[in-house]
């Protein structure tokens, strides 16, 4: 396939810029957000509602389909709790409460990877450029635009399991501290892909998820070594062993992904490429805050885990146990509660689907 290349709507693409780094992006990007600023007389309520009018293509259906997407993956979250999650933990013999946050690890860890996998084919096994040259994101951008099949399916299953998560961090998962943060980033999630979605700019949207989901991956992935490490009353070296490799790969991939290739791919593109190939991008500012709130974000989890590495290089633990600040109720139980619970038996509320939060047990339905 010689010659030059071709926009995923046929038309003839610039050659790849090369990626930037933290100066360019902070010169230029700064540079674009001043203009953009100098350049937006009219600013206001009413230009936004225009330009929405206008621009934001986003039908009812396409949000009931959502919707109903979101309730789905809710009843299936539960099903597989019920009959597959939680009898394999007691089959396992795990510690009652390893055995209460394992269903929500694995259910997690079975999203992500299929999410993940799912764009890794888009972004390396079709022609979209977007990794390899992420200002291709706005090339031949229209507003009404086809979304493309592929693509469209992708953001239908991640706008659901957003909506759906939403209310499982309220209502199904295990109240920690950070929690107030995850479900502000849900919903920031949530209404950047809704938005880009029904503005057309699903392709930096696929390459923000890419960039982010991996994480996920590996998170839950060590959590669940976390949880199998002691079972059946023996220590397993080898769940040990995975998890302390997997904290390592999980602290360097953070900063790869999300603090070294987030901003340096999708930042630069939104904030100044988006400004030199469509001048008159709509929604500039909109989208651009609630991208650099998610960057604050995950600036936010990082100083977690660099707190938490610190904390095992200086010995202050032993093992890891998990690779974040973890439950509430967790931090407050005193070692003496903490051995005391270590004989007791998973409580018959926990298998009929209730759900510890705070101390209490609450029957979490929908």
């Amino acid at each position: 396939m010689g010659g030059q290349r071709r926009a995923p709507g046929g038309s003839a693409m610039p050659a790849a810029e090369p990626m930037p780094g933290y100066g360019q992006l902070l010169r230029r990007g700064y540079g674009s957000l001043a203009a953009a600023v100098r350049g937006c007389g009219d600013c206001g309520w009413e230009l936004s509602r225009r330009t929405w009018a206008e621009n934001a293509f986003l039908g009812w259906g396409e949000v009931l389909l959502c919707g109903l997407c979101a309730l789905a993956w809710t009843a299936l979250r539960r099903a597989a709790a019920r009959r597959l999650f939680r009898p394999f933990g007691e089959w396992c013999n795990l510690q009652p409460k390893d055995a209460v946050k394992m269903p929500e690890s694995a259910w997690k860890l079975l999203f992500y990877t299929l999410s993940w996998s799912y764009g890794i084919y888009l972004l390396f096994f079709t022609e979209y450029p977007f990794f390899y040259d992420p200002p291709s994101v706005f090339y031949g951008w229209k507003k009404g635009m086809d979304v493309p099949t592929d693509i469209a399916i992708a953001y239908l299953l991640q706008c659901s399991f957003y909506g759906h998560s939403i209310y499982a961090t309220a209502y199904m998962d295990t109240w920690r501290k950070d929690s107030v943060v995850m479900l502000l980033h849900h919903v920031v999630t949530l209404t950047l892909i809704a938005a880009s979605y029904a503005f057309r700019y699903h392709n930096v949207g696929i390459l923000v998820l890419f960039l982010h989901d991996v994480n996920d991956v590996q998170l839950e992935f060590t959590k669940l070594n976390v949880y199998f490490k002691h079972r059946g009353g023996v220590y397993h070296r080898l769940n040990d062993i995975i998890s302390n490799i997997g904290c390592l790969t999980f602290s360097v991939s953070w900063f790869w992904f999300r603090l070294y290739w987030f901003p340096l791919k999708v930042l630069y593109a939104t904030c100044h490429s988006s400004l030199q190939l469509v001048p008159d991008i709509p929604f500039y500012f909109f989208f651009n805050a609630l991208l650099l709130v998610l960057t604050l974000m995950n600036i936010y989890w990082f100083l977690y885990i660099v707190l938490f590495v610190a904390k095992v290089l200086m010995g202050q633990m032993q093992e890891v146990n998990d690779v974040r600040e973890y439950d509430v109720e967790e931090s407050r139980k005193t070692p003496t509660a903490k051995k005391k619970e270590a004989g007791l038996q998973l409580p018959s509320a926990l298998k009929e689907g209730m759900h510890l939060k705070n101390g209490l047990v609450k029957d979490k339905r929908l």
